[in-house]
């Protein structure tokens, strides 16, 4: 299984012949082929999140996951979704995945399009924690409690959501083994210095994965 950056908070996981998007905002990775796309997870409506998941869809036939508000949002505009919310494990050919709690908003063009989630994938395993945009929760405690993720991509940018220093206290609630940023250096009020993120995360006893644009790893 393989994990690559796409910039902001667009992550693509792989495995065998399934390609799953998270957040497909491209703006980071204008050329990034998406033809191949099985699977597009929204964690929320913002237009940096949402990005190009509609479009995506529709010209792959992807199915898009996201809360209910979400999906049929989503499906207006013709694109293949599946409406979910917070509760339980969803089967997929690849793995499962479940919506958990976050701390944000969610809505397009003043369109309030349903409660804002992170996701945990639990693939061969390995266990992901997609946070979506979210401040610093206690909820993070019990995600950790329950799953206690290989690898967490958490927001570091502030303003809008946590950053460094809460990213740090949300890695230790989460009992995670691998920290990877996101959502930071896009715009003007988000630009972090991220070596503050990896200096954070080694001082609380865990890893830091600092990753390019475009850069894939193998988890």
């Amino acid at each position: 299984m393989k994990l690559k950056y796409l910039g902001h908070s667009a992550f693509e996981i792989s495995i065998l012949d399934y390609k799953i998007l998270i957040d497909p905002f491209l703006i980071k990775c204008p050329d990034y082929d998406y033809s191949k796309t099985t699977d597009i997870f929204v964690t929320h409506g913002h237009g940096d999140h949402l990005g190009d998941s509609i479009k995506i869809s529709k010209e792959t036939n992807a199915t898009i996951t996201s809360v209910f508000e979400l999906a049929n949002y989503c499906a207006e505009f013709g694109a293949k979704t599946r409406d979910i919310s917070l509760g339980g494990w969803i089967d997929y050919p690849w793995g499962r995945v479940i919506a958990v709690f976050a701390t944000h908003s969610s809505s397009f063009e003043h369109r309030y399009l349903g409660a804002p989630v992170g996701y945990v994938f639990d693939i061969d395993g390995i266990k992901i924690y997609h946070s979506g945009d979210t401040g610093l929760n206690y909820e993070m405690k019990l995600i950790g409690e329950l799953y206690a993720p290989d690898y967490s991509l958490l927001p570091i940018g502030g303003n809008y959501t946590m950053d460094i220093e809460h990213c740090a206290i949300a890695s230790k609630f989460l009992k995670t083994k691998n920290v990877i940023p996101m959502h930071y250096n896009t715009f003007d009020v988000i630009e972090v210095d991220v070596s503050d993120f990896e200096k954070s995360i080694k001082e609380v006893g865990l890893n830091p994965i600092v990753l390019d644009i475009n850069q894939e790893i193998e988890i």
